[in-house]
């Protein structure tokens, strides 16, 4: 394919930027891509293994980008967008791959330059291993990827920004951030904060319940072995839309602690099968509008417009 973009800069070479940075290379959609971190080592072996084109401090290689992904923790975006931005040419794109949206694109826009352009994006894919060591150029392949458009953004960035994310495998679907941090706190934080308040809870399991260990315990816990200092940030950053989902998760275990108490079957049935029919409705639903409409449809940019500069 002809590449999207000259020149993409990662800053913050993790699992995301590196899987980013790799599957822009492998599949032609940027000239070169260069990368910068904390862990020399690593950073070293990201050159040696092809994953970027070279290494340096943030602003030296963001200075010649038309396309910087922020894969930093959120916490980190806008200290790492202030750092930059004095060296952003006009026309330069700049996303990145947080979590939680609202505050960024709350912060972020007012700190790019005149010309440059920021467009929120959150690739929906992940591991609980951590480190551009497990850079995965397939990791994008068949997921979803948010692309949270703040109110002054053009339309051609957006869809520069989405055609980035689609050459690398995504699905794109674009979303208000308020509304996706809302949606984000019931389909990713909430699992996560019960696998790890459940993880917590195993202090008193039995000593030879390992022993026991099936699919169904190796499912519900790979999450629980992400990172804390990364998850906890998440969680408290999005604590807002996230107080509802707990709460509610804290009522359905109180309702069946109770029907179990009281060894009333039915009630515990009740519970199983709501929450079955729960979830066939909203996968159900999700997977409908997609065979419906291939995709979440918007307006296009004309072609010119998407590969020119987006002052």
């Amino acid at each position: 394919m002809n590449a999207l973009f000259e020149r993409v800069a990662v800053i913050g070479l993790g699992l995301l930027g590196g899987s980013a940075a790799l599957a822009a290379k492998q599949r032609g959609v940027a000239r070169s891509v260069w990368g910068s971190g904390r862990r020399s080592e690593a950073l070293a072996d990201a050159v040696a293994r092809g994953i970027v084109d070279g290494v340096g401090r943030p602003e030296e290689i963001a200075s010649s980008a038309d396309l910087v992904i922020l894969a930093t923790p959120v916490g980190a975006m806008a200290a790492s967008l202030q750092a930059i931005a004095p060296q952003l040419r006009p026309g330069c794109l700049v996303t990145d791959v947080g979590s939680v949206k609202t505050s960024l694109a709350e912060t972020l826009p007012g700190l790019v330059p005149a010309g440059s352009t920021y467009v929120g994006s959150h690739p929906m894919a992940g591991s609980h291993l951590r480190g551009v060591e497990h850079a995965d150029a397939e990791l994008f392949c068949g997921t979803t990827c948010a692309v949270c458009p703040h109110a002054g953004a053009s339309l051609a960035a957006v869809e520069r920004v989405s055609a980035f994310w689609r050459a690398l495998g995504a699905q794109v679907v674009e979303i208000d951030p308020v509304e996706h941090d809302a949606s984000a706190a019931w389909i990713s934080h909430l699992p996560h904060a019960l696998a790890y308040v459940y993880a917590q809870a195993l202090a008193g399991a039995p000593q030879r319940a390992g022993k026991l260990i099936g699919p169904g315990f190796r499912d519900f816990t790979r999450i629980a072995r992400s990172d804390p200092k990364l998850w906890s940030e998440i969680l408290t950053e999005n604590h807002k839309a996230l107080a509802g989902p707990l709460a509610a998760a804290a009522a359905a275990l109180t309702q069946l602690l109770r029907s179990i108490e009281a060894d009333d079957r039915e009630a515990v049935e009740a519970v199983i099968a709501e929450g079955r029919d729960q979830l066939v409705r909203l996968t159900g639903r999700a997977a409908a509008e997609t065979q419906a409409t291939g995709g979440p449809q918007r307006k296009m940019a004309p072609e010119s417009e998407i590969r020119k500069s987006t002052e």
